[in-house]
């Protein structure tokens, strides 16, 4: 182990897959700079997402030295672990089969690829025809969670391109949610910029928001599965035109949704009978009781869902679709979470892609988080965005827009033919007159 620095490196290498325009040309593991024996629970929160893949991020900046760069980040990975040890930790399973997270001298470090891609400007990484090069420049595609067990917890590759640079992370689902993901970038990258600590310490008592143990029967292997801020601003004034007097005003989010939901219900071409899901993954951070502090590190999330007929949904306003999805929020307190821990520790289910619901249009990540504030000493990111893991048709994931304000970059996952479909809707589009 490299006392300094914190990292383990490997000797240069050289990987280059046919065609590839990416070349692998060194592999390390960085740890803590401070490896203690620390454990830290998996709760019911968390487990759920054995079986999901590893959430994957892209971030891409411009005219950073690529050399010194990665130094700098090493460095404060190093730094920054002792703070998120479980990211540098280990699946395992304790004397009764239940999973933690392991962080000790066998079992810590985070895989660090260095790769290089000189033929690559960053400007391609923004275009929406990218999924093989994103796939090449993410590590971790098609790994499932539970592979936790066998490998770290994180992934990270910095891939060197003709006029930037280009950091690439793979988390365990099992281990964090998305709040937590952007908490532990954010932080990292405070410590790039030369602070001596982070200014926002992570909360790691999981058994403050649930003190349940639950053992888990794991499946050897699971099969695979622009700026819009006048937009947001005309479809949420469009879904709050109509409402009725003492009626609570639709959120951004939930007119966004709506508007969303209804746009790739059409673009599915259903029959009216046939039923289509709203699914969207909330943060329970606020919602359990008592509440949790916003820098709980772990998952406290939970999906709900609201389900229609298409017919429905589309022959009425779209008001009525955005009160179904105001009311499953709404009602999603500490009773009804409570309910659904209880229920899933009496009978533990993994959770798999046909679980968000039949016709599903089902969202992650959000738009506050502050995604384009990752500075690690070079600038904001030119383009975030997520690689292929966990993600099939209807999934979305939200942003905040790249040109700040009010603005929410979007990406959709959707079959070859509803995908063209929607790119025609105008109603879509907001090009009806």
């Amino acid at each position: 182990m490299g006392a300094e620095n914190g990292t383990k490196d490997g000797e240069a290498v050289v990987v280059v897959k046919e065609n590839s325009k990416v070349k692998v040309v060194n592999k390390a593991t960085v740890v803590p700079k401070l490896v203690g024996k620390r454990e830290c629970p998996l709760v019911t929160f968390d487990l759920p997402y054995v079986t999901f893949f590893y959430n994957q991020k892209l971030l891409v900046y411009k005219g950073a030295d690529f050399a010194e760069a990665v130094e700098k980040l090493k460095e404060g990975l190093a730094v920054v672990l002792e703070e998120f040890y479980p990211l540098a930790g280990k699946l395992a399973k304790d004397e009764e089969g239940v999973l933690r997270v392991e962080c000790d001298e066998e079992n810590v470090g985070v895989e660090v690829v260095e790769a290089v891609a000189e033929e690559v400007a960053v400007a391609e990484l923004e275009e929406d025809e990218a999924p093989s090069l994103v796939q090449e420049i993410v590590p971790y595609s098609g790994v499932l969670n539970l592979e936790g067990l066998h490998r770290p917890l994180l992934a990270i590759q910095f891939t060197k391109l003709r006029d930037g640079l280009a950091i690439g992370c793979a988390f365990n689902h099992a281990v964090l949610d998305g709040h937590s993901t952007w908490h532990f970038m954010s932080s990292w990258a405070e410590i790039c910029r030369g602070a001596k600590s982070i200014s926002v310490q992570p909360f790691h008592d999981r058994t403050k928001a649930r003190d349940t143990r639950v053992k888990l029967d794991l499946p050897a292997s699971i099969p695979s599965l622009a700026d819009m801020s006048p937009a947001i601003d005309k479809i949420k004034s469009d879904v709050n035109s109509n409402l009725s007097d003492g009626c609570k005003p639709f959120s951004t989010f939930q007119s966004l949704g709506i508007h969303l939901w209804r746009a790739v219900t059409r673009a599915r071409n259903l029959k009216p009978e046939d039923y289509t899901v709203f699914t969207v993954f909330v943060d329970c951070r606020k919602r359990v009781d008592p509440p949790m502090s916003e820098d709980y590190f772990g998952n406290l999330i939970q999906a709900v869902f609201t389900v229609t007929a298409t017919g429905l949904l589309l022959a009425n306003p779209p008001e009525f679709g955005a009160s179904m999805v105001q009311k499953v929020i709404q009602t999603h307190d500490a009773k009804a979470i409570e309910g659904r821990n209880k229920e899933w520790e009496s009978a533990p289910k993994l959770f798999q892609y046909k679980d968000a619901g039949v016709n599903c249009v089902a969202v992650g990540s959000s738009p506050r988080f502050q995604v384009y504030d990752v500075d690690f000493g070079w600038g904001k990111p030119e383009t975030v965005r997520s690689g292929s893991n966990n993600k099939f048709d209807g999934m979305v994931y939200l942003y905040q827009g790249k040109k700040g304000g009010r603005s929410i970059d979007v990406e959709i996952s959707l079959e070859a033919q509803a995908m063209e479909n929607l790119e025609e809707d105008k109603e879509f589009l907001l090009e009806v007159q």
